[in-house]
């Protein structure tokens, strides 16, 4: 899918503060560690931020899990993967923890191998700051020479920055632990594990391993290695998740550049919850940046939770639901599914700039298929946008088009909160495409038509004939004047035609 989003992107990436630097060896008395990625990877109003939360845990998959003693959550921004750390933190809500230890990876220090501690003082958040226990951090420093006070590492790195505001919200009495694991050693990861456990035995303790799964596959591929990626974090097993890890990114897969840019936080999470009896890992839920209404499907990054807990786990889940049936046709309930979520993805981004994954509904709504997305405002259309490419799953264009329709429509202002009330939502499905020879094999108000014609190109819905009352020659001048063509044009150009399965909320009221 195009990146017809990348507004949307930005302002979840484009720097708005700055974090401090530390030389290596650097002592903290007591340092307050600003946020450096509010208002990128997550809101930087506290007011904003509290709603994200909210919403996510609202929404999270229930909890089902017991004593757990280690989760691994995602830690993109917010709108991307916020939902799926939400499912792993829900499982472990009800607990009340006196230390949450965080194992984040090395994104921005080139060299550094070790594992860094930030020995005292607090992480600060737009909802409150989190103290850091200071005696733990000086035991694990005591116990493992290969933790130090390296602090350069920390001043930049989102993987644990993106935990502490879940963590503020869901125990804000506990204190932290920020670490840094640098590399999947096994020895390494193993000896710090170990000593970790030892640390924090007499604590009631959380330990949050934070890492994305792959890196830029494509989404059908990403779906097939992180399915096989969690299946082995499952395992707890640290040689066979590094031998998982490995095989998959020889195997050629398309621009995959990594199984998971956390393995070393999830190794050691394994290593030292296993010290802690946990005994077992179950699966909470799986997404990719493809399924997101903002996301891409050329280029992804997969996003797991997981629990480690003693006991007993939930039955595996597997994650690969690649649909390869686009012959389904909808039900009555698939639409009104749909319509639900255009108007969520509109409601959720105005409320927190996040957006609803498409879940909990019918598989087959994950189907690739074109749509497009028109509001109307009092009867009057107020934005129509569409892709028309067989790329995406169905459900999450037609999220992606409805926020295109709100505000990228250059024919409308944007839209604003106030004026979504009185919008109605129009869906349109689109069927393959086929080429027909000319005009005469065109039927007004059942075929949508796409006309192509030296580089240029623009697409007419079947409605758009019923509505207007043209005749097919007006219809037809229309469409090329819309191409920027001249009249007429049409009879010498390119001609598609397609069905489309339109349906709106007003049907169902």
């Amino acid at each position: 899918m195009k990146k017809y989003l990348l507004y949307f992107v930005l302002l979840f990436f484009i720097p708005s503060c700055k974090g401090e630097n530390h030389n290596s060896g650097d002592k903290l008395d007591e340092t307050i560690r600003q946020p450096v990625f509010a208002g990128q990877f997550y809101a930087a109003d506290s007011t904003k931020l509290v709603a994200q939360i909210k919403i996510f845990l609202e929404n999270a998959k229930p909890s089902r899990v017991d004593d757990g003693i280690a989760i691994i959550v995602p830690h993109a921004g917010y709108i991307y993967s916020g939902q799926i750390a939400a499912d792993a933190y829900n499982q472990v809500k009800q607990n009340k923890y006196d230390l949450i230890v965080v194992l984040g990876t090395n994104h921005t220090t080139a060299g550094f191998s070790g594992i860094s501690v930030f020995p005292n003082g607090a992480f600060a958040t737009p909802i409150g700051n989190m103290k850091i226990d200071s005696e733990a951090a000086e035991e694990l420093l005591k116990l493992d020479s290969d933790v130090n006070t390296n602090l350069t590492v920390h001043s930049k790195e989102h993987s644990v920055e993106v935990q502490i505001p879940f963590i503020k919200y869901l125990f804000p009495q506990a204190k932290i632990l920020p670490i840094i694991v640098g590399e999947p050693n096994i020895e390494i990861c193993t000896r710090f594990g170990k000593a970790l456990a030892s640390v924090i035995k007499n604590k009631k303790t959380l330990i949050v391993a934070s890492s994305d799964l792959s890196h830029y596959p494509g989404f059908n591929d990403a779906i097939k290695v992180d399915n096989k990626t969690l299946q082995a974090i499952a395992g707890l097993n640290p040689e066979e998740i590094v031998s998982v890890m490995h095989t998959q990114l020889y195997q050629n897969v398309p621009e995959l550049a990594t199984c998971a840019c956390g393995e070393a936080p999830i190794i050691a999470a394994v290593i030292s919850a296993k010290e802690l009896s946990g005994n077992c890992a179950s699966i909470i839920s799986y997404s990719n940046s493809g399924y997101n209404s903002v996301g891409s499907t050329d280029r992804v990054v997969g996003y797991g939770a997981v629990v480690i807990s003693k006991g007993k786990a939930l039955p595996l889940l597997d994650v690969d639901t690649v649909i390869t049936n686009n012959s389904y046709n909808l039900t009555s309930s698939d639409k009104q599914e749909l319509l639900k979520y255009a108007r969520e993805t509109l409601d959720q981004y105005f409320e927190a700039q996040i957006v609803p994954l498409p879940r909990d509904i019918n598989p087959m709504l994950k189907i690739k298929r074109g749509a497009f997305v028109t509001l109307k405002k009092d009867g009057e259309l107020r934005g129509c946008i569409g892709h028309m490419a067989e790329d995406t799953p169905m459900c999450t264009t037609i999220g992606a088009m409805a926020l295109q329709a709100a505000f990228n429509d250059t024919r409308f202002d944007k839209l604003t909160q106030n004026e979504l009330s009185r919008v109605e939502i129009e869906i349109s499905v689109l069927s393959a495409f086929t080429q027909v020879k000319n005009a005469d094999e065109i039927v007004l108000g059942r075929d949508g038509v796409i006309v192509k014609k030296s580089g240029r190109q623009a697409v007419f819905l079947p409605q758009v004939a019923t509505e207007t009352g043209w005749s097919k020659e007006m219809f037809l001048d229309q469409l090329c004047y819309k191409a920027g063509l001249d009249a007429g044009d049409w009879k010498n150009a390119d001609l598609f035609t397609f069905q489309a399965d339109v349906f709106s909320e007003s049907e169902f009221h």
